[in-house]
């Protein structure tokens, strides 16, 4: 898949079965760069060989505060405070919420949660595995391992985090 990020860049993701997203693009240099992002979390920065497009000269392993620090320098902070903003403006919040085996909702249907939509907040899609499922009905069955993508206002995609993480019951449904 090729996604334009900005006016100028194209840049290629890779699923990787079993491991993550490799995303490749190549610098007004002509150095083609790449990063995997591994589902457990660490990132492999890869600088590819010049004379050879499919080998890596240099492979950085960094964690996820090695990656929070080389986001800060590279200005990610300032793209993250101007989605935050326009968000406030909007008034929309989104996140992804994981379902794990101490949620109160595990093995319960999207339906069950009922008093979330009331509250302002609704499940727009569910990541299993290597696969997405929007729009999920309302029959659909939340699996511990599963995470929710909740838009709504930010007390609703509270409210509905504390629904799916057990930190209290659902509100009693508004007849």
């Amino acid at each position: 898949m090729v996604t334009q990020w900005h006016d100028m860049v194209e840049v290629t993701e890779t699923q990787l079965p079993g491991v993550g997203v490799r995303h490749d693009f190549t610098t007004r240099a002509g150095e083609r760069l790449g990063l995997i992002v591994h589902r457990s979390g660490p990132r492999d920065l890869l600088v590819y060989d010049r004379d050879d497009p499919d080998a890596c000269s240099l492979v950085l392993r960094l964690e996820e505060d090695d990656s929070r620090t080389l986001a800060d320098m590279l200005g990610a902070s300032h793209v993250t405070e101007e989605i935050a903003r326009l968000q406030s403006i909007a008034g929309l919040t989104i996140d992804w919420v994981p379902v794990t085996s101490a949620s109160a909702c595990t093995n319960c249907r999207l339906v069950d949660l009922g008093a979330a939509a009331d509250r302002g907040a609704t499940i727009v899609a569910v990541i299993r595995g290597d696969e997405t499922i929007p729009a999920p009905a309302a029959e659909f069955v939340l699996q511990e391992g599963d995470t929710a993508v909740a838009v709504g206002t930010a007390e609703g995609v509270r409210h509905l985090f504390g629904l799916l993480q057990g930190s209290f019951d659902p509100l009693p449904d508004i007849p």
